[in-house]
This record gives C-alpha cells, sequence and structure tokens, in this order.
C-alpha cells in the first residue's frame, strides 16, 4: 500500500512540474522580444496565420524569429541539452517529434517567402547575449 501512494505521489508531483512549464513567453523569448522593441524593432508575436506560430514575426523585414529552447528542441553538440535517463523512449520520441515539426515549418515558412532566424537559448545565455542579439539585428538590418 505504501509504495502505490508513493508512485501515486511521484506521478503527481512529475505532473504538476511539467503543467508548469510554459511554451509561449519564455524567458529568452521575452529577453529578445526587450531587446529587438528596445532597438526601435516592431513586431507581432505568435502569429497564427503562419506556420508553427512563430515566436517573433518582423512583417516590415518578411523575417520570423524563433527562440529555441536546447532541451525542447533537441539542440545537437550544446552542453544544456542532455537526454533524461528516465523514460528515455518517450523523451527520444517527444524531442525528434519536436525537430521534425521545426523542419516542416521552416519549409512552409520559406514556401511563404519569409526568412526564419533561429535562437538557441544557450546563445543568449550571459556569456554569448551580446554578441547574438548584434547578429539578429545586423540579420534584420541586412534583409531591407
Amino acid at each position: 500500500m505504501y509504495l502505490i501512494m508513493e508512485a501515486k505521489n511521484v506521478k503527481t508531483t512529475r505532473s504538476y512540474i511539467m503543467s508548469q512549464i510554459k511554451g509561449k513567453n519564455t524567458k529568452p523569448e521575452l529577453m529578445v522580444r526587450r531587446f529587438l522593441h528596445a532597438k526601435g524593432f516592431r513586431f507581432k508575436i505568435h502569429d497564427k496565420s503562419l506556420p508553427g506560430k512563430p515566436d517573433v514575426v518582423l512583417p516590415k523585414y518578411r523575417t520570423v524569429v524563433e527562440v529555441n529552447g536546447c532541451f525542447w528542441h533537441g539542440h545537437k553538440n550544446c552542453k544544456y541539452f542532455k537526454m533524461p535517463h528516465t523514460n528515455r523512449k518517450y523523451w527520444k520520441h517527444k524531442i525528434e517529434i519536436n525537430r521534425l515539426r521545426d523542419r516542416a515549418n521552416k519549409k512552409r515558412l520559406k514556401a511563404l517567402g519569409w526568412k526564419l532566424l533561429v535562437i538557441w537559448e544557450c546563445e543568449i545565455r550571459k556569456a554569448n547575449r551580446e554578441s547574438t542579439l548584434g547578429k539578429l539585428v545586423a540579420e534584420l538590418t541586412n534583409t531591407v
């Protein structure tokens, strides 16, 4: 009886923790948006009319910016992406589905004439933030 209760509590706790993970308006996404806004760029967020509801849409530049979490999108060769040891089969499938969806959305955006820029969560951590965001602005100003 005790083991069953313990397992149920673990499952309930895990379920609660997972429900608290946000898909929109994450810290890295907000950081990119604040930076772009401060530099004078105006944009839409999560535009439902575009494939994948991109994080940041800059219609003037016909450019979309996706801010990807290293874990959720399986950033290759990144020290912040580590496959969990428990429930490996589930996580491998989940991350692969995310990667496939990302590729499909990129292809569809390109077919519609949009340019896609991807910023990884690890690229805007303290050490690389200024460099990465500076490159983003350079990319955007080169598209006009």
